[in-house]
């Protein structure tokens, strides 16, 4: 009984700090819109998803020359989609979202920072 107790008190160590370390890092970020168009749709989601699930402008647009602040929930990488008024779309694949502050749309693209 003691053994399996020494042996299951290291694992529940881990799986207790799992949570405080998922959010260890600063993962808030200004997303710069220094293109010529409207973005119309704005869209960050883990990189472990399938696809991306919800437009984070909701109702709103970002015009040329504005920034919008956001915060992912998890530490891990994120994709990060931009929709202009046009329809074009920018993607950005696996963004290490604890070392971003800005992400930057200009005609060319997106860009982290």
């Amino acid at each position: 009984m003691l053994r399996r107790l020494a042996l299951a008190l290291p694992l529940l160590a881990v799986t207790a700090l799992a949570p405080a370390h998922a959010q260890r890092c600063d993962t808030r970020f200004d997303f710069v819109n220094e293109s010529s168009r409207t973005v119309n749709e704005f869209y960050f989601d883990r990189s472990s998803r399938p696809d991306f699930t919800r437009d984070e402008l909701g109702q709103n647009v970002l015009p040329p020359g504005r920034q919008m602040r956001f915060a992912a929930m998890y530490s891990e990488p994120y994709d990060i989609r931009a929709v202009l008024d046009n329809g074009q779309r920018f993607d950005l694949y696996r963004i290490n979202i604890c070392s971003v502050t800005r992400v930057v749309l200009t005609d060319r693209g997106l860009s982290a920072k």
